[in-house]
């Protein structure tokens, strides 16, 4: 008796084993207007089965094969229509979405309606096109607050990225990261400086799948271009662009003058070669 016990309590653990649904979720990415193709398990399809493709959470159908006949049925008006004219089944009853979407991510079910199983399960995630970043230089006001500045430097770079989601801006020295900011959220802005400093560094903007890059040769850029000098300085160039416009005023009522005198004295002496 204890032995039959044994047995049917192995037969029902190994019942649960084998029979329990191993679907694992498969995580796909793809940039914003590509095309993607979703696979069902091919071994588990029969050829009477009815398969049928569901997205979110909510498990909308959006398409569906009867693999008997092989007639397809696509359900564009479910899901709010995102996918209307984008979507196409083979005869396995893989999916395909043409001119992905950002808002095409999410989950994705293939589930045989016969057997009552999934097939598959697929996270969907569609990054947008990465931005092309900014690079500008500017002149904070407080310089010390910079990390790592040095007391002599009064300006830095500052690389911006705006209206973008999922991705991180850094600047790079060569091969080594030198610092780095994240966004997950929809439509944020991004900033990242760096000090002016005597070498060559790249500014990066990347997520998952792609990254872009900008180059900053500081040979052909130096920090007094970005007009940040120090008050002395300052006060220094300020004076002398008076200077040199009072000059080019003077230089020009000396002419204007000259021309004057020079007018009036022709005049004289033509109404003296008239009158004799």
């Amino acid at each position: 008796m204890f032995e039959m016990f044994i047995f049917c309590l192995c037969l029902w653990c190994w019942a649960g084993v084998f029979g329990a649904d191993t679907d694992v979720m498969k995580s796909v990415s793809v940039t914003e207007g590509d095309s993607v193709s979703l696979l069902t398990d091919v071994t588990n399809v029969q050829k009477d089965d009815l398969i049928m493709w569901m997205f979110g959470h909510k498990d909308i159908p959006i398409a569906q094969i009867n693999r008997n006949d092989n007639k397809n049925t696509i359900f564009n008006d479910n899901a709010d229509g995102r996918f209307r004219g984008r979507l196409q089944l083979d005869q396995t009853g893989s999916l395909s979405i043409t001119n992905t979407r950002t808002t095409d991510s999410g989950l994705y079910k293939v589930t045989s309606i016969r057997t009552k199983t999934s097939l598959n399960t697929f996270n969907l995630t569609v990054y947008a096109h990465l931005p092309v970043h900014v690079i500008s230089i500017y002149c904070p006001k407080n310089p010390s607050s910079l990390s790592g500045s040095s007391s002599g430097s009064k300006c830095a770079f500052l690389c911006s990225v705006f209206n973008v989601s999922d991705v991180t801006l850094s600047w790079y020295k060569g091969n080594s990261l030198l610092s780095s900011i994240s966004v997950s959220d929809l439509s944020r802005s991004l900033s990242l400086h760096l000090e002016c400093l005597d070498d060559s560094y790249s500014s990066v903007v990347s997520n998952s799948i792609s990254n872009q890059t900008q180059h900053l040769d500081l040979s052909q850029l130096t920090c007094s271009d970005c007009g940040c000098f120090g008050s002395t300085e300052a006060v220094i160039r300020l004076a002398l662009s008076a200077l040199v416009g009072v000059a080019a005023v003077a230089v020009l009522v000396y002419e204007f003058r000259s021309r004057s005198l020079d007018i009036t004295s022709q005049s004289f002496e033509m109404m003296l070669f008239s009158n004799s």
